[in-house]
């Protein structure tokens, strides 16, 4: 069965980006995250509608994802 998310890492590696990039872009509200704890998680189904340009990228990232920077 396949998980229906991704960690930053495997995310970066989709996008073609490094680590740090996927995370700023996270924070910038541009890549769909979820935060569960410390870690953040991105929906597979997400990640696949932002990157078809079917989800607008201020609604793609939870409040807590634009919090960390405090």
């Amino acid at each position: 069965m396949k998980r229906e998310t991704l960690t930053v890492d495997e995310t970066a590696a989709v996008l073609g980006t490094s680590r740090t990039g996927a995370y700023r872009a996270i924070h910038r509200g541009d890549i769909p995250a979820r935060r569960i704890g410390r870690k953040f998680v991105i929906p597979r189904a997400a990640l696949n509608a932002y990157l078809q340009g079917d989800v607008p990228a201020e609604h793609a990232a939870t409040e807590s994802a634009s919090d960390t920077s405090q």
